[in-house]
């Protein structure tokens, strides 16, 4: 054996020892006894092994002779976070109570991972007075799975380059652990161990997504990337597997039956989840009568049971670019549950009573059966309201064109924000290739849905609170306990940088810092609607805006100006619904459903979850975009910058709403200075100015879809 390997051999086995008896003092002796044993080492080499791990920071040695590894002394700091790593190795921690991110040079590490929650000392400023610290200990893994590419490098040595977004560093893989991976295949893995630094973390590839690039490859990456899960356990599909297709009579007569009644559903094209269904008639005192019919999942989905748990697991459906990832196994979120036509569907439904100026005036919820008589695309639902005669349809779709119209009227008068941004579909080849993209139309009929959903997630809200109204304990949160859809009023200092950007273009946006409404806001997006820079603006206004929530604790929703909001309308696809079903159905029968506490962790879990799936959503989204962009080098095409920064300019494509970057090193007809002030690139000889809304024409260069990077240089 060639001394460095077994100087190798040697320190692993110490830190192994070490690691596996943590909880026993160890002396130099008893090392030295369990290592003669074990590798036949003398006792010299035995102390020149100590004495480097001891020089190196490895380990310690106490006033007791005791040896310990140094990151199992080390005393938890009071300053922890959560830490992001960037490509070049350096990371950053946000510690509540600084201004600023906590600059965490690579050999400071430790031993932690992107998104582990970890403690930091501050050990001083760098040059340009940012604060520096280093990493103490790990609080909590940030992750249980991690995306790369695996890779041999000899017959017995396998390593694992993490995806950017997964990890900084290499791991190396043990021969057992490969799950007969191949070299450039993408694969899931997790962490097994991580000894020190100084040493690669330890791998176990857990699933082989396929040849890196290839679509499968990629797409499934990006879910595993956001810890989503694409299949489910067998627990869960056998549990499926022994639900009946049909509805049971006896369950019919213990509900309302709506089997002889006119609904219908209006859905995507390429829907196969079908959560929800429409009835309208006309009330002799001229009212409308609305029934908003929600697939019953609770029926088929009890507490506690295997698939409710991952359903729980999972919260919500993930909707990619060519592919759905349901929350509930296909035979219920595509066949049991999903209303389609023609077939006896278990249902749980809000009736509501709408005077002509949109006010609720009566409701109900109700379990209910329906037979949905047709099934209606946007595109079909669209034609109707267009005129298009249809012998049953034309009259309700009219009536509800009518009430939904005076709806959303009254929601935008009462302080709704009317944010639009641009939903890019694509057309895909049969490897998953984009060939096309197509912006998705806002037409008619998806406002037509969207009311009607929106006005039962309202009143099932506000039953809630005409329940504890009616109790006298009003402000008894653990009286109940309900779970809303919250949004918080904006981040007055994102809307203020917001602000300044848009004075820079010539369109006044006052904001009080102390207050902000709905009016102020719509107000500016009325100012840029129809012009060049109105997706980019709504887009900021958007990202300046509070994500929505899950919570028990009600505040309201600010982005729809609803003072009481649930999701109730989506049980197939979201898990939130399917809490605020048991809710009402265990209230309704006064009996005790989920406690406040419960409620209040789920609402973080969901929260977490839907953020993910966004992440996903997008991600697939911007992947296609630079695969589509990646067959168009050289090509020209339109744009209007949205965003500047110091280090270039963000152009967002007019035709296809790819969004691509020209680097300012790329800039080559003048020196341009960045002015932070008005968000804007000035060249200091020539003058000319790139600013937020500037219309110009550019080339694409260069594409990198592993980054998923669109790089543009100004076309002559």
């Amino acid at each position: 054996m060639g001394k460095k390997k077994k100087v190798k051999e040697l320190e692993e086995f110490t830190l192994d020892f070490l690691r596996r008896h943590k909880k026993f003092d160890v002396t130099r002796d008893m090392l030295h006894t369990a290592m003669i044993h074990a590798t036949g080492a003398d006792g010299r080499t035995l102390n020149k092994t100590i004495e480097k791990l001891i020089r190196n920071e490895v380990i310690q040695e106490d006033n007791k002779g005791n040896l310990v590894l140094v990151v199992e002394t080390t005393k938890r700091a009071s300053n922890e976070g959560v830490i992001d790593i960037n490509r070049h190795g350096t990371g950053f921690v946000t510690v509540e109570g600084y201004e600023s991110d906590i600059r965490i040079n690579r050999k400071r590490l430790g031993l932690a991972l992107p998104g582990d929650t970890v403690t930091i000392r501050i050990t001083g400023k760098d040059n340009r007075g940012r604060l520096e610290g280093k990493v103490l200990d790990i609080v909590k893994r940030g992750r249980s799975l991690y995306v790369g590419t695996f890779r041999q490098e000899t017959r017995k040595s396998y390593v694992i380059e993490p995806d950017e977004k997964s990890a900084h560093i290499p791991f190396f893989v043990h021969p057992k652990n490969t799950k007969n991976a191949k070299t450039n295949d993408k694969v899931v893995f997790q962490l097994m161990e991580w000894v020190h630094p100084k040493y690669l973390p330890e791998a176990e590839v857990v699933d082989v997504l396929g040849e890196k690039g290839s679509n499968d490859a990629e797409i499934l990456s990006i879910l595993a990337d956001n810890q989503l899960k694409s299949t489910f356990s067998k627990e869960a599909e056998d549990f499926c597997e022994k639900i009946s297709w049909d509805v049971p009579e006896a369950e019919v007569k213990k509900r309302k039956d709506l089997r002889k009644e006119l609904v219908f559903t209006i859905d995507p094209v390429d829907a196969k989840d079908f959560d929800d269904a429409l009835s309208l008639s006309m009330m002799d005192n001229g009212n409308y009568y609305l029934g908003v019919h929600i697939a019953d999942v609770t029926h088929y989905m009890q507490r506690g049971i295997p698939l409710d748990d991952e359903a729980r697991d999972r919260a919500t459906s993930v909707y990619l670019v060519d592919r759905v990832i349901p929350m509930l196994p296909e035979k219920l979120s595509n066949g049991v549950c999903s209303l389609r036509p023609k077939e006896d569907k278990l249902t749980y439904s809000c009736f509501m009573e709408v005077t002509p100026d949109g006010q609720v005036v009566d409701y109900s919820i109700d379990e209910t059966v329906i037979h949905s008589k047709f099934r209606l695309t946007y595109e079909e639902a669209q034609e109707i309201i267009e005129g298009k005669k249809h012998k049953q349809l034309s009259d309700p779709i009219q009536k509800l064109v009518k009430l939904t119209d005076t709806l959303t009227e009254k929601r935008f008068r009462e302080n709704a924000i009317d944010l639009h941004t641009p939903e890019p579909r694509f057309v895909l080849d049969d490897e998953g290739k984009p060939v096309d993209v197509i912006v998705k139309k806002q037409l008619k009929a998806h406002r037509l849905i969207e009311e009607c959903m929106l006005l039962a997630n309202r009143t099932v809200a506000e039953h809630i609170d005409a329940m504890r109204k009616n109790s006298g304990k009003k402000k008894d949160k653990e009286l109940f306990p309900f779970f809303y859809r919250i949004h918080d009023k904006p981040n007055m200092e994102r809307l203020g940088q917001v602000a300044e950007m848009l004075g820079t273009v010539g369109i006044q946006f006052k904001v009080n810092k102390n207050n902000i409404g709905a009016r102020q806001i719509n107000e500016v997006l009325e100012q840029v609607k129809g012009k060049s820079m109105e997706y980019t603006i709504n887009d900021l206004i958007l990202r300046s805006m509070a994500k929505a929530e899950y919570s028990p604790q009600n505040i309201g929703h600010f982005g729809l100006g609803f003072r009481h909001y649930a999701h109730f309308t989506s049980p197939i696809r979201r898990y939130p619904d399917v809490i605020v079903h048991r809710l009402l159905k265990k209230y309704s029968s006064s009996l005790p459903s989920y406690k406040y506490s419960d409620l209040k962790d789920l609402g973080t879990h969901c929260s977490e979850r839907e953020k993910m799936a966004v992440t996903a959503e997008r991600a697939s989204i911007k992947l296609k975009q630079v695969e589509y962009m990646s067959s168009r080098i050289g090509e020209i095409f339109e744009g209007v910058v949205s965003g500047v920064t110091e280090n270039g300019i963000y152009v967002l494509l007019k035709d296809n709403y790819c969004e691509g970057m020209i680097r300012i090193s790329d800039l080559d007809d003048d020196y341009y200075i960045y002015d932070e002030k008005r968000h804007c690139l000035t060249g200091r000889n020539r003058g000319r100015t790139y600013i937020l809304g500037s219309e110009l024409k550019v080339k694409v260069v260069s594409t990198n879809p592993e980054l998923r990077q669109i790089d543009f240089q100004l076309a002559n």
